[in-house]
C-alpha cells in the first residue's frame, strides 16, 4: 500500500521493517504433504509479489528486496530514503486542516 504512493513521505521517527509473510494454523489441523506444499508455494508467491512491487518502486532488484525481506531488514528514515522507499522526510506530513481517513481491516473469521 505504501509503495502505491507517487510521493512517499516519512516522519523522522519512523522505521521500516522489510519482512516476509507468514501463515498461522488453528487448532488440531492435519495436513498431508501436498497440502503443506500448496501452503509453502502460496507463501513463496506472496513474497515474490511483494518483492516485485517494492523493487519496481525503489530501483532495487527482486533478489535484493527478497533478501532484505528474509533478513527482516529494518531501516530508519534516512536509510529508507537511500533505499528509494521514501522520497522525503518531513516533520509535518499533512497541512493543518487536511482530512485524514484511516483504513483499518478487520480480521476474517472462518465459520
Amino acid at each position: 500500500m505504501y509503495c502505491a504512493g507517487k510521493e512517499r513521505f516519512s516522519s523522522p521517527q519512523a522505521r521500516f521493517l522489510l519482512h516476509g509473510v507468514s501463515m498461522g494454523f488453528q487448532g488440531n489441523q492435519i495436513f498431508e504433504e501436498p497440502q503443506l506444499e500448496e501452503k509453502l508455494k502460496s507463501l513463496r508467491i506472496d513474497i515474490e509479489n511483494i518483492a516485485k512491487v517494492i523493487a519496481e518502486n525503489t530501483g532495487k532488484t527482486d533478489a535484493q528486496v527478497t533478501q532484505a525481506m528474509l533478513a527482516r531488514t529494518t531501516l530508519n528514515p534516512d536509510q529508507a530514503k537511500e533505499w528509494g522507499l521514501v522520497h522525503n522526510i518531513k516533520t509535518e506530513l499533512f497541512e493543518p486542516g487536511t482530512q485524514v481517513i484511516s483504513i483499518v481491516g478487520s480480521p476474517q473469521r472462518s465459520s
